[in-house]
């Protein structure tokens, strides 16, 4: 009967660092689009805070996924 190995320690750096990353991404790309959205309509900040505020939103959705993920993976005790 195999052993299972322990997880690397690389493997967990990876894990959190993707979970800051995906918050960023998120909020970036959501504020990228506002603003571009108000350059194209001439609505200067409403968009972009709209954005902004989808940004951050998607962003959180998906750090609570990604938690909830690595959460399963975690072996009972």
């Amino acid at each position: 009967m195999a052993r299972d190995k322990p997880p690397s320690p690389w493997s967990g750096l990876g894990e959190v660092l993707s979970i800051g990353m995906t918050l960023v991404i998120s909020t970036v790309i959501g504020l990228g689009a506002g603003y571009l959205a108000d350059r194209w309509l001439g609505t200067i900040p409403w968009l972009t805070l709209v954005g902004l505020g989808f940004g951050i939103a998607a962003g959180f959705l998906n750090v609570i996924r990604l938690v909830r993920a690595l959460e399963r993976k975690l072996p009972d005790e």
